[in-house]
């Protein structure tokens, strides 16, 4: 049996002197998770451009990040945190994993330079609640110490077929949780998958369609699937079940845009509100994926302003529409409406 608080003292802060925990997530618009590399100062020198382009800027110091830069990462984003107001767009960072030698330090030295502009720490290769509770522990002993207003919440990656295996338990781990997201290259090295492919779909992986019967020398079609669809749709039931916010993670090919976005629409359909951005070229395809279609806001819109309480049927353009296709719609509506107050450009084809 698992050991959880019990629900009078789930949302009481771990420390004393600790913010409260957040009871619902904030309201942020999060349609990509966009990585940088800290100790490049080419990059730091970027930053403010980048604010204005991404949802969410995230400093690495994990993969990607050689061993003799782990520090340097570590002190070039607590300089980028200090030297830039990032406003409506998130702040998060990547720490190295809890059983490396940095991950201590990244969180002793980050939390107390830079807790009060930090929003997310995305914690790597989560094996069990237990890794959640450590740094939900270690997180409200900083911010009480440190004068921290605000919590700081902790987005776990799903990279290890142990953590997939205990995803309830990790979703339901603290009041910290702002989500999950996918991580397929190291999911894949866990579960044993014979692919090096960081994310898209593999063209071994496929259906078969049936012979026709009139002739064994036909060619017969066969349909590449998607290696990652049930990883996903359980993730996405995991983190709406306890309120948390699913992400797809990284698409590695970058000469490939056409792929990257299929692969980004794939995870939107089934749920998720963003994906990772590696590359600059990634930002546009994570506005256009997961920024609502202006057609499907305008139809949604309709179906609101013919149902306004949500209640009973009504006909649209032929379609019956009920209670369940309104709350269809009101995900979509909501959704532009946040796009629109960040982007004037949507907010017009919105007319929101």
């Amino acid at each position: 049996m698992a050991h959880t608080r019990t629900p009078s003292n789930f949302y009481k802060p771990l420390a004393i002197g600790a913010p409260d925990p957040y009871r619902a997530q904030p309201v942020r618009l999060e349609r990509m998770i966009h990585f940088v590399p800290p100790h490049i100062e080419k990059i730091r020198a970027k930053i403010p451009e980048i604010i204005a382009e991404a949802d969410v800027v995230l400093g690495n110091l994990e993969d990607a990040i050689a061993a003799d830069a782990k520090e340097a990462a570590r002190a070039g984003f607590i300089e980028m945190a200090r030297e830039n107001e990032f406003g409506g767009t998130g702040l998060w960072t990547r720490i190295n994993c809890l059983n490396s030698p940095w991950a201590l330090d990244d969180i002793m030295e980050i939390v107390p330079a830079a807790g009060n502009k930090l929003n997310v720490i995305m914690l790597p290769k989560v094996e069990g609640p237990w890794d959640i509770h450590y740094l939900d522990q270690l997180l409200a002993q900083l911010e009480a110490a440190n004068g921290i207003a605000r919590p700081i919440g902790i987005h776990a990656i799903l990279e290890t077929a142990q953590g997939v295996n205990n995803i309830e338990d990790i979703a339901g781990a603290s009041p910290r949780m702002h989500g999950m997201s996918l991580g397929p290259a190291d999911l894949a090295a866990s579960r044993g998958m014979k692919t090096t492919r960081v994310g898209g779909g593999h063209p071994g992986y496929g259906v078969l369609a049936d012979r026709d019967g009139s002739n064994k020398d036909d060619t017969r079609a066969f349909y590449q699937q998607d290696l990652w669809h049930f990883t996903i749709g359980r993730m996405v039931d995991a983190c709406l079940h306890f309120g948390l916010k699913p992400f797809y993670g990284p698409f590695g090919d970058f000469s490939d845009a056409d792929a990257c976005e299929a692969q980004f629409r794939n995870a939107y359909l089934q749920g998720c509100l963003g994906a990772w951005s590696l590359h600059p070229s990634q930002l546009a395809i994570a506005k256009k994926v997961f920024s609502p279609d202006p057609d499907e806001v305008a139809f949604a819109k309709r179906i609101i302003a013919a149902m306004p309480d949500g209640t009973g049927a009504v006909m649209i353009d032929g379609k019956m529409q009920d209670d369940a296709t309104w709350k269809q719609a009101r995900v979509i509506v909501d959704l532009a409406t946040l796009v629109a107050e960040k982007d004037p450009d949507r907010a017009a084809l919105y007319d929101l």
